[in-house]
């Protein structure tokens, strides 16, 4: 199974390696080399790098370790590393098996969208829709909080959501959409009407040996044409023995039976419409509003009746700082999720645009802006970027650039950083990752193994922070 998934990773993300050697990347002396953070003030040693920013997460976290009364949620925002939800949901199960399980967060039908998405949900439709990433040119659909606009200008849908995991069953469901725009209804099950109606009686008639069809239309007061059409006859002629279906004048009742949604009543805030219900649910139907002209859906929230934390995953496939800060609708939306950490996992597809580590930067920073600008003032943590290759086997000195640029930056900037590319040896650990199945064909995205890995580092690097803030208060 863990082979397929890895495949079916592949697949999305992957040019397939058709050659079964392991190719070795070339290595010059000047790239084995780890970035070096002794010489960096403050960081601490439980491997979050300014760790100290996290205080004020960590206090409610804390908290609500002592009283088990809050919702907690983070939100972890990248690429396509993330958007496969394979290291955030290892981090997501880790945390929620420490701190509480308080639902699945954000989710959002990648599968309408025709790419991939999280394996904790699926979502079907009865009908098209339209999709639109934020990694192309700007252009003025709703493309907001999931990154990747969606949309339909027509009713006549309905969008089944099923979850697989019952861990994520849900109380509380809430619909996003641009500018909060009451476009949905939702429902969790349908209802039958039954319409009396009557219909023709209809009979049959065996051939007699001399009969002609206009005799036996005007036995039954019926057409010759009707005879034909419904016995799909081309000529008038007949032979004996043979029978014909015959729709007489004669009416009989009939019972017609539809089905039809019933609308849940929603409740709406500044951010969302939603719907709560005491007994959780693993299905339910998104529908059209009745007085709404087009449907844009940006993202669905599913919480739980019960504290802890929500671990909410926001990636597009081959995404850069840069896409998201060309959509406001974005930063708007973020509110919704009412975050209280931001997890940045940004840099692959920038190394493949050789964007300097400068210019990096720069986005970065534009990208922290723009979410301050919506007074989103939580703490924040910048991954840096994984190690990977370039085209052609080449070195991606790029990454290692921008993992160091981030760590310059972090106490400068207000920020934690969590060294992935470090931890996973830098540049020199590409060998030992291809060795040991942890890194994809492609030398870029990784296995369903190689994900699962950097989840559980994280959540120990995550864990060893939290406990020295807990010994220090």
């Amino acid at each position: 199974m863990s082979r397929l998934i890895i495949f079916i990773c592949c697949l999305f993300f992957a040019t397939n390696d058709k050659t079964q050697k392991t190719d070795s990347p070339p290595i010059t002396k000047n790239m084995i080399h780890k970035v070096d953070t002794t010489t960096v003030d403050s960081f601490s040693e439980d491997r979050i790098y300014n760790a100290k920013v996290l205080e004020r997460f960590f206090k409610k976290l804390k908290e609500n370790e002592n009283h088990n009364n809050q919702k907690i949620s983070i939100v972890h925002i990248g690429d396509s590393h993330i958007q496969s939800d394979l290291m955030t949901n290892e981090v997501r199960k880790n945390l929620q098996q420490k701190f509480g399980n308080a639902g699945r967060g954000l989710v959002f039908p990648y599968q309408l969208a025709k790419t991939n998405g999280s394996y904790n949900e699926r979502f079907y439709s009865n009908r098209a829709w339209e999709s639109y990433r934020n990694i192309h040119p700007y252009k003025n659909v709703p493309v907001g909080l999931s990154g990747i606009a969606l949309w339909r200008d027509a009713g006549g849908f309905a969008v089944e959501l099923n979850i697989k995991d019952t861990a994520y069953r849900f109380n509380t469901i809430h619909i996003v959409t641009p500018k909060n725009e009451n476009m949905f209804d939702l429902a969790t099950s349908s209802q039958t009407k039954t319409i009396q109606s009557t219909e023709r009686k209809v009979i049959t008639h065996k051939i007699k040996k001399g009969e002609a069809i206009s005799t036996i239309a005007d036995k039954y007061n019926i057409s010759v044409a009707e005879i034909k059409r419904d016995n799909h006859l081309k000529s008038n002629n007949i032979r004996a023995g043979r029978t014909l279906k015959i729709v007489t004048n004669e009416t009989r009742p009939k019972n017609i039976t539809s089905s039809e949604f019933v609308s849940l009543d929603l409740e709406s805030d500044s951010f969302t419409h939603s719907y709560h219900s005491d007994k959780a649910s693993d299905k339910i139907y998104l529908i059209p509003n009745k007085n709404a002209d087009k449907y844009e859906l940006n993202g669905i929230i599913l919480e739980k009746d019960a504290p802890g934390l929500m671990y909410s995953n926001i990636g597009v496939n081959g995404a850069k700082f840069s896409d998201y800060n060309k959509y406001p609708l974005f930063f708007e939306q973020l509110k919704a999720l009412h975050p209280d950490l931001l997890l940045f996992s940004l840099g692959t597809n920038e190394s493949y645009d050789h964007m300097e580590a400068a210019a990096y930067i720069s986005e970065l920073r534009k990208f922290i802006s723009n979410i301050k600008a919506q007074n989103i003032e939580v703490p924040i943590i910048v991954m840096t970027p994984p190690p990977s290759l370039l085209k052609a086997r080449k070195p991606n000195v790029y990454v290692r650039d921008y993992a160091k640029a981030i760590i310059e930056a972090a106490q400068t900037d207000g920020f934690a950083v969590w060294d992935l590319y470090n931890e996973f040896g830098g540049f020199d650990g590409i060998r030992s990752l291809k060795a040991t199945g942890l890194i994809g064909p492609d030398w870029v995205h990784y296995s369903k193994k190689g994900y699962e890995k950097q989840g559980n580092l994280f959540t120990e690097a995550f864990l060893k922070a939290y406990d020295n803030f807990k010994l220090k208060n």
